[in-house]
């Protein structure tokens, strides 16, 4: 097994070493985050650190990077609010990936990147219309994290539009049946499969699968 110190790591080459960092965390959500700015100009752009902050009441957070790197959506949410969060599923990876690139201020990634916007009534903030599993959040902190100068965006869950065929009878959602898609790294996608389900645990008691 190769062993790699801090100092060595820190010598890499700048994106060798952010794709080998990225990786080790290991798979995560890969959500498009849809906005809009006090001029009405729509924003998407995917985020691939989504984090289950609670159940009660329903929270959600993700990182934001600095403010001079990605600052579109983070301004935005400033502004108004809310937000969408949208599942990315497998015929469409390479127009959600699209929406990563650096477009300037009032470029709308819906366009550019090829989706297609929803609006859902008495909603102001955009949907990805090729989405089936998608919610409407509310603001309720930012949380800068000094080390680096990104922010934990927190947010409460309002409204969520989903099939009801990928919801179990224990409220479960079987995602993988949307063929939403799960990242690694700062570019690498991947389909997902239920392997297992199992019941609460308990000390003492065997563990039993859900069937």
């Amino acid at each position: 097994m190769n062993h790699f110190s801090k100092t060595a790591i820190q010598s890499w080459e700048r994106f060798y070493r952010a794709n080998f960092i990225n990786c080790l965390s290991g798979f995560k959500s890969a959500t498009l985050i849809g906005t809009i700015n006090k001029e009405n100009k729509t924003n998407l752009a995917i985020f691939s650190n989504i984090v289950h902050i609670g159940a009660a009441p329903a929270l959600i957070g993700f990182i934001n990077r600095p403010t001079d790197a990605a600052p579109h959506t983070i301004k935005n949410i400033e502004a108004t609010g809310f937000y969408s969060m949208n599942h990315i599923h497998s015929s469409f990876i390479k127009k959600a990936h699209q929406t990563s690139a650096k477009y300037a201020e009032g470029e709308s990634e819906f366009e550019k990147a090829g989706l297609a916007i929803e609006w859902k009534e008495n909603i102001g903030v955009p949907f990805v219309a090729e989405s089936r599993i998608k919610y409407l959040m509310e603001l309720t902190e930012i949380v800068p994290i000094k080390h680096n100068g990104s922010f934990l965006v927190i947010g409460a869950i309002q409204d969520v539009f989903v099939d009801e065929t990928l919801i179990d009878k224990d409220g479960f959602l079987h995602i993988e049946k949307a063929c939403s898609i799960t990242s690694l790294g700062i570019d690498g996608y991947y389909e997902t499969s239920l392997k297992a389900r199992y019941k609460y645990a308990k000390p003492g008691i065997a563990t039993e699968a859900i069937k």
